[in-house]
């Protein structure tokens, strides 16, 4: 790439930034103008301490859990990997995405991690692409299950978002990823035209995502752990958001959290804003006003969240500047 190439990707870079931050600050704004500020901070000021302590106990398990997942997943390649060391390097990530504008950034990280172990980029890649995709898949169980129960119990009112459409969305994200594991061949097939832009490099890469592929589907059992663990994980998510509206005093049942917490986490996913900042306030606001609730729970509730978020975060900072060369999955120029 010429010099002149690399001051136009950092020039759109800055602008990609400079958006997402007009977004956040936009959509913080708007919201902070509708709601009680006075409200908002009584909430904050008077929050239950031990409840904030379990939350923040609940959201590191939530992290060791997701250790567990990745170190069952780089199994299934063959990959060994301490549990220890996973564990860092995903706090690590979870630090990058907090603090940095944009969650590629602990991805990178955990690809990094890996690659030397599996001696493949493109085998660590897979592995955290898959991580995300049962992960998204179990997020849209969790909200679809929530929502029935929230429909059957209180009606349509009681259910903004409405169940039908969530276990589409799950049936969608199943059927669209299931043939890739089912037949690694045909998904081979698929990408065989792209092999004439670079015989090399992408014919290579294609051997080993069906590699990749093939040996996902050798191991069903560990696959189906996954993605209970994918169910897991965001069950867990949804009991930390549950203890910080204990903390703040919010009348929020569990089955609303359960719908609200997994439609945000897939909201973030858009790239238009700062790590979430403003949209993940704004989605949680609507769903709450639609419940007739105030639009400062939902505001108080996301950030106070997001901020203990970041407290837990911090953590792979320390890990991050501790690191040494003797790390297992310290970074190397692995190949593929």
């Amino acid at each position: 790439m010429s010099v002149e190439d690399q001051d136009k990707s950092s020039t759109r870079e800055r602008l990609m930034v400079l958006l997402r931050v007009v977004v956040s600050v936009g959509l913080l704004t708007l919201l902070l103008a509708r709601v009680d500020r006075g409200a908002l901070w009584q909430s904050v000021r008077h929050a239950s301490v031990p409840w904030l302590v379990v939350a923040i106990a609940v959201y590191f398990a939530h992290i060791v859990t997701g250790a567990w997942r990745w170190g069952l997943l780089l199994g299934t390649q063959n990959v060994h990997v301490p549990q220890r060391d996973l564990l860092s390097s995903l706090l690590v990530s979870y630090f990058f995405n907090n603090f940095l504008p944009s969650n590629i950034g602990g991805d990178v990280i955990r690809i990094r991690d890996t690659a030397r172990p599996a001696q493949s980029r493109t085998i660590a890649t897979l592995v955290i692409l898959t991580d995300r995709v049962l992960g998204v898949i179990g997020l849209f169980l969790v909200a679809a299950i929530a929502s029935t129960v929230a429909f059957e119990t209180r009606g349509s009112a009681g259910a903004p978002i409405l169940p039908w459409w969530l276990w589409t969305m799950l049936a969608v994200g199943v059927f669209g990823v299931a043939p890739a594991v089912v037949s690694p061949a045909v998904m081979g097939s698929l990408l065989a035209p792209l092999v004439r832009l670079h015989p090399e490099w992408i014919g290579g890469r294609i051997e080993t995502l069906i590699l990749t592929l093939h040996r996902f589907r050798s191991r069903p059992a560990v696959l189906a752990t996954c993605f209970t663990g994918a169910v897991f994980v965001q069950t867990q998510l949804v009991v930390f958001y549950l203890a910080v509206a204990h903390a703040l005093g919010l009348p929020v049942t569990v089955w609303d959290l359960a719908v609200i917490v997994p439609v945000s986490l897939v909201v973030q996913m858009i790239p238009v804003s700062l790590n979430g900042f403003g949209l993940r306030e704004a989605t949680f606001s609507f769903y709450f006003t639609r419940l007739g609730l105030p639009v400062h729970y939902g505001v108080v509730l996301s950030l106070v969240a997001a901020g203990l978020a970041m407290i837990v975060s911090l953590s792979g900072a320390a890990v991050y500047m501790a690191r040494s060369q003797s790390i297992a999955v310290q970074p190397t120029g692995a190949n593929g």
